[in-house]
């Protein structure tokens, strides 16, 4: 939604460039808005229609805008509520913006980068005009689009009321397309950059706190804390177009941190950090029992597990989020396991020592193929270990073979000497 509150912004400032001419025509006011956007961003935009009124109070309203992209950035309303006082000064005080049905595909954003001044726009303004300390007090947004690098295709609502600095006094965000509805809430306490932060999501809450600083050079720096509690994992990230491989309710503690130098650059450098735990947990596309006692390529099934616990780390970035699961710990009756994996560009890679008999012995699996079609499996030297084991001794044989398997696959150049990644430790036997 800072995408949406920004660009909401930057129209803001071409409209107050159009009052300059000062009671146009319709079709003079929707010209004008287009050259000063095209002179001021270097991309036409396309205005279907234009009307103002100073009765009964000022209204600018825009209708069929779209930008001349190969994907068009796209607007189907716009209703500016400018301050009648605020104009005969000369000053650009908006009492409200109102936006409907915006699409934003996520390349054709990313082309007004380096685009815009740096500064808050009043030098386009001209020297007569200047912005209010409080330019846009509220900002409301209906059936946003925002479509993702996979054409995955999100709608928000939004409510926001503004302080001075474009500090949010209020805000509100919310999807209507999933039940329960996900809504994030903002209240500023004080007058501090620091907000109570409240998320309804999943049938489930994750609360706290967050602050904004500026450790200078113009840079913006967002860090929160917050604790989920009861969190469906399934619904919450189906919520949002996603498949995950975990199912269960998860409890934990997040904290959330990026820096940049305007509220769109914080959004591509986010960083989350959550420690959870899951109880019960169930693991999706695998079946843990069936890779072992089979000794060969797992897919498809589910595992049941009493609990699930570890670290996950999210990092944003240009090609898309970074999803790291440290410290993994599960644990089904007599099974237990721990490991790690991460997720990229939707495909899991990872490694897990998987516990029998209450911790008697460690069975290496690998973790691998995508969302979709996860996959688990021995490595090659634990798989020939664990045909040897099974021929000795069925069920626990094919374990320990799998076991010393790895461990010469290990001691005589297996998937270290290729420059592959170590296999984990056994955990010790107890």
């Amino acid at each position: 939604m800072a995408r949406a509150a920004a660009a909401a912004v930057l129209l803001l400032v071409v409209l107050g460039l159009a009052v300059r001419a000062w009671l146009p025509s319709d079709a003079e006011l929707a010209g004008e808005v287009a050259t000063r956007f095209e002179k001021a961003s270097g991309i036409a935009l396309r205005v279907g229609s234009a009307h103002w009124a100073l009765r009964p109070s000022p209204v600018v309203v825009l209708e069929d805008v779209a930008t001349a992209q190969a994907v068009p950035i796209t607007l189907r309303r716009m209703v500016v509520r400018p301050r009648l006082a605020a104009l005969w000064k000369r000053s650009i005080a908006i009492e409200s913006v109102e936006i409907e049905g915006a699409v934003l595909p996520r390349a054709s954003v990313r082309e007004f980068r380096g685009r815009w001044q740096p500064d808050d726009g009043s030098a386009a303004l001209g020297a007569a005009w200047t912005l209010a300390p409080v330019p846009l007090e509220r900002l409301r947004v209906r059936e946003l689009v925002w479509i993702d690098r996979r054409d995955i295709a999100l709608a928000y609502d939004a409510d926001i009321r503004f302080d001075a600095r474009w500090r949010p006094r209020e805000a509100e965000v919310w999807r209507t397309e999933v039940q329960p509805p996900a809504r994030l809430r903002l209240v500023r306490e004080g007058e501090e950059d620091r907000w109570r932060t409240l998320i309804d999501v999943a049938n489930g809450t994750w609360n706290g706190s967050t602050r904004l600083e500026e450790p200078g050079d113009g840079r913006l720096r967002v860090k929160a804390e917050l604790t989920a509690k009861e969190v469906d994992v399934g619904l919450l990230v189906r919520s949002f177009g996603r498949r995950t491989v975990i199912e269960g309710r998860a409890n934990g503690q997040t904290e959330v941190d990026a820096e940049g130098a305007d509220p769109s650059e914080l959004l591509r450098r986010l960083h989350s950090r959550t420690r959870f735990s899951i109880a019960p947990a169930t693991l999706t596309g695998f079946d843990l029992g069936r890779a072992i006692s089979s000794a060969g390529i797992s897919r498809g099934g589910t595992t049941a597990l009493d609990s699930l616990t570890g670290v996950l780390d999210t990092q944003a970035g240009e090609d898309g989020t970074t999803l790291r699961y440290t410290d993994l710990k599960a644990r089904s009756g007599v099974l237990s396991a721990s490991g790690n994996a991460t997720v990229r560009n939707r495909r899991i890679d990872g490694q897990a020592a998987v516990d029998l008999v209450d911790g008697v012995v460690g069975v290496p699996l690998k973790l691998g193929g995508t969302l979709d079609a996860p996959e688990l499996s021995l490595t090659g030297g634990a798989l020939a270990g664990a045909a040897v084991g099974s021929a000795v001794l069925p069920g626990v044989g094919t374990a320990i073979g799998a076991r010393i398997g790895q461990q010469v696959e290990q001691l005589f150049g297996g998937d270290d000497a290729r420059g592959g990644k170590k296999a984990p430790a056994a955990p010790k036997s107890r």
